[in-house]
């Protein structure tokens, strides 16, 4: 598909779109995977192991103590502005993000549905209590002095690696108002979305007539099974990574190709005088 074609549909079409890590990494924020489709890192902590296990706990919140400052920090990029822009102007209809950094949101895309979460703030599990991340950065740091000032490799998602003995000296605080486990609120691996927001994605792609997946590599269900769902509607899918993905049988239109390039294309095409 030609990229006049793509901004002809944009201007003619109901637009839905759908990101990945991809669009963050010009922004500072790595991605999950490899070009190969590979995991970048082998052990992500599981929904089961946060919630049963204070050890994998004060892995997490240890880690994501040295790694929250990279991503609060993470300014959204030219692609975060464009779709922002895109939106404003009627050229895309509904956005939604399997990223959890809140850059749509920064970026002015107020309407973003968070597929996965948001790692902004904070849930206690007993009692619903929302904390700001960075509140919670505060009460790690009270609990945990030690923390203060170390840096290490920064990894998705405010994530950063620790060796295991730092772990070991983490003490995890509980929630102030009832002593529950706190959580962040994103969704991790083996974790559910919850079902408004599911609900909220399936209607968005069930009425668009062009679905762009940008810069997801589509190994994780729920993106693949909304490109699936759009495909079975008769949408168009076009699936712009320069991986591999997991659609790739699929009869998507492909775009191999850094997001950025993308973008430029579809812009050109636009001040081209499709509008």
């Amino acid at each position: 598909m030609e990229y006049f074609t793509i901004a002809q549909s944009m201007v003619s079409e109901r637009v839905c779109v759908l990101t990945g890590a991809g669009i963050s990494l010009a922004s500072g924020i790595p991605t999950y995977r490899t070009a190969a489709g590979a995991w970048a890192r082998s052990d992500p902590i599981t929904d089961q192991q946060f919630k049963q296990s204070e050890r994998m706990r004060a892995r997490y919140w240890g880690r994501s103590f040295v790694g929250w400052p990279l991503a609060e920090r993470a300014q959204p990029n030219e692609t975060h502005l464009t779709l922002a822009e895109w939106y404003r102007n009627g050229l895309i209809n509904d956005c939604i993000t399997q990223n959890v950094d809140r850059l749509h949101q920064r970026a002015g895309l107020n309407q973003s549905i968070d597929l996965h979460g948001r790692l902004d703030r904070v849930v206690c599990l007993h009692c619903g209590q929302f904390t700001h991340r960075s509140q919670w950065q505060q009460v790690l740091a009270d609990t945990n002095p030690f923390l203060v000032g170390l840096t290490a490799e920064f990894k998705p998602d405010g994530d950063a690696d620790l060796p295991s003995e730092w772990i070991d000296q983490i003490s995890v605080p509980s929630c102030h108002r009832c002593g529950g486990v706190v959580m962040p609120d994103v969704v991790f691996f083996g974790g559910n979305i919850p079902k408004s927001v599911s609900e909220q994605g399936l209607a968005a792609v069930r009425s668009c007539d062009l679905l762009m997946i940008l810069g997801s590599s589509l190994q994780v269900y729920s993106g693949l099974r909304l490109c699936k769902l759009a495909l079975d509607h008769g949408a168009t899918v076009i699936v712009v990574n320069p991986g591999v993905t997991r659609a790739d049988a699929l009869p998507c239109v492909f775009k191999r190709e850094p997001i950025e390039t993308f973008i430029e294309h579809v812009k050109a095409a636009l001040r081209a005088g499709v509008t």
